[in-house]
């Protein structure tokens, strides 16, 4: 019998350019560049390399918006959101094959999900795309002036650090804004400002951004999230619109993942057979479910849906361990991270999947637990069979397919059984006093669901639905409270490497609120990156980022 397991709750420096090398100290500066024009000439020769380095990728790119408006308890509140999520090649744009159905082309061969009606262009996503480049085609002297400001520590990566403003009559949509670049190769890591729009400031695709990129191979710095916000565009209306926006980019070495593996690699040991035998007609049948539950979660991985198995899934089992132990279950049920910020979960099998933006908001490990407490009795529910995924080339589709070919939905009368067996679960676990938080969570969810349905609606899986019981326990929302923390903002517990989509929990020390500003519940926030140079994950005791599961390791581990 496994024991009983609680886990823990789930929780610049300036300077200027030495005259000499003999100056430098820490991380030495590339020799011989002792000025601040050297190194302007280095940025952009290494800019240069570096975009035709970006455009040879394929990542999936996702860019969720919300539309806010003043609030005097809040600060700001939101009106409504939009949700956009696609495998793009960088080198052309936005891939024809959507991973959402609600698409329509536009005269610039994207997709505007956020207006189909085309009639407002201040959302349109190549606007978000075009945030991964400081300036394409143009990014020289002949366009723009550099002044240095200084230099600055990101993380453990110490940059030079320029404003760079377009010459006059240097043409349309040039950058305007300040760039940060490592000081050992001169690679950009980050620029912060907006694209100039002829039509003057607030207006067309004038967002206010800021990019950052990682190191996620040896030389190579890529785009990994923007934060944008624009509290002054104009529609044709005239009307002000104010937004907050956050853009993920992960799944770069998606193309590596459908490599045909190495032929001399042997298969894992076979335990010893003592002697032949036959296989019953219930063992096939359950060797037939257990194939397809894996071909849809190794497929799911390799289109970069699914996070490859790692920490946050142990934290995860550890809240499952606690329900069965105290329930006296006996069921091996595995758990899986969804890469998607909008709030659902599903079970395949006897593997349940929460989403990456789910695991993040919920408050603390009580309301995680109630989430887990749903799925686990879905695991328990007699539900339709899914062996037609036990045929491998059933599951073979793309980023784009997923969406409209996977679902995990369960029906309205299956929700509301498996909701009063998880109020049953619950009832005999160890949160069963701290339920309460859960109900609150819930309740704020029921608050913000007319202004965010694109983060609450479910696109693999299912929605946050709690059991009707427990949505009457707790006290009532508190806005002015600090003391009562209903939901967090998105992005406060999971980081995703981009590179090879692993996932990790976030060490951000506890921070106290100071005003309801920053409750943020479900809210979105500019991003504070620790950058640091790439390390070899072999030589830092890391799995190594080419490990998927095949369809015969199963679920079942």
């Amino acid at each position: 019998m496994r024991g009983l397991k609680l886990l823990l709750a789930l929780n610049a420096l300036a300077g200027t350019i030495p005259t000499t090398a003999a100056a430098q100290t820490g991380s030495s500066i590339t020799s011989g560049v002792t000025t601040a024009n050297q190194a302007v000439d280095q940025i952009i020769a290494r800019e240069h390399g570096e975009v035709a380095i970006i455009q040879r990728y394929k990542p999936i790119i996702e860019t969720y918006i919300q539309d806010v408006k003043p609030d005097s308890e809040m600060g700001l509140a939101p009106v409504r959101d939009h949700y956009f999520l696609t495998q793009a090649e960088l080198a052309k744009g936005v891939s024809d094959d959507s991973s959402l159905e609600s698409t329509k082309k536009t005269k610039f061969g994207l997709f505007n999900l956020f207006h189909p009606s085309g009639s407002d262009n201040t959302k349109l996503p190549e606007a978000f795309l075009q945030m991964v480049y400081v300036d394409v085609d143009g990014f020289d002297r002949q366009h723009y002036e550099f002044n240095y400001k200084g230099r600055e520590y990101l993380g453990e990566v110490r940059c030079v650090v320029f404003d760079v403003v377009p010459l006059p009559h240097s043409g349309k949509g040039r950058f305007n804004g300040r760039i940060w670049a490592e000081d050992q190769g001169f690679a950009i890591v980050r620029f912060n400002g907006s694209f100039e729009s002829s039509q003057g400031a607030g207006s067309g695709f004038n967002l206010h951004f800021d990019s950052w990129r990682m190191n996620l191979q040896p030389g190579q710095w890529l785009p990994a999230l923007i934060y944008s916000q624009e509290s002054n565009i104009k529609k044709s209306s005239n009307s002000a619109v104010r937004s907050r926006a956050q853009t993920r980019l992960w799944g770069y070495n998606l193309a590596n993942s459908d490599r045909p593996p190495d032929f001399n690699q042997l298969p894992h040991e076979q335990p010893p057979i003592q002697s032949p035998r036959d296989y019953s007609p219930v063992e096939a049948e359950q060797h037939w479910q257990e194939r397809a539950e894996a071909n849809v979660l190794d497929r799911l991985q390799r289109i970069g849906l699914i996070a490859p198995p790692g920490e946050v899934d142990k934290v995860l089992e550890t809240v499952m361990n606690n329900l069965e132990v105290t329930n006296n279950l006996d069921v091996d049920v595995h758990c899986r991270v969804l890469l998607i910020s909008t709030l659902e979960s599903f079970s395949i099998g006897h593997t349940i999947v929460v989403s990456r933006g789910l695991i993040d908001v919920l408050p603390d490990e009580a309301s995680l637990a109630t989430v887990l407490a749903q799925e686990l009795a879905d695991v328990m529910m007699t539900k339709p069979s899914t062996d037609q995924w036990g045929f491998n080339e059933t599951t073979k589709v793309t980023a784009g397919e997923a969406l409209s070919k996977f679902s995990f939905k369960s029906t309205p009368e299956e929700v509301e059984v498996r909701n009063k067996k998880a109020f049953e679960l619950l009832g005999h676990s160890p949160y069963k006093d701290r339920l309460g938080n859960a109900a609150l969570f819930l309740k704020q969810l029921s608050a913000e669901s007319t202004a965010l349905p694109s983060l609450i609606d479910a696109r693999l899986g299912n929605g946050v639905a709690f059991s009707s019981a427990i949505s009457t326990l707790g006290p009532p929302l508190q806005r002015n409270n600090l003391n009562q923390v209903t939901a967090l903002p998105l992005g406060s517990r999971v980081k995703v490497n981009p590179w090879d989509d692993r996932v990790e929990l976030l060490k951000a020390k506890p921070v106290f609120l100071i005003s309801t500003r920053e409750k943020m519940p479900f809210g979105l926030t500019p991003f504070l990156l620790f950058l640091t140079r790439y390390q070899d994950p072999k030589a830092i005791g890391k799995p190594g980022t080419s490990i998927m599961a095949t369809p015969e390791s199963g679920a079942h581990k």
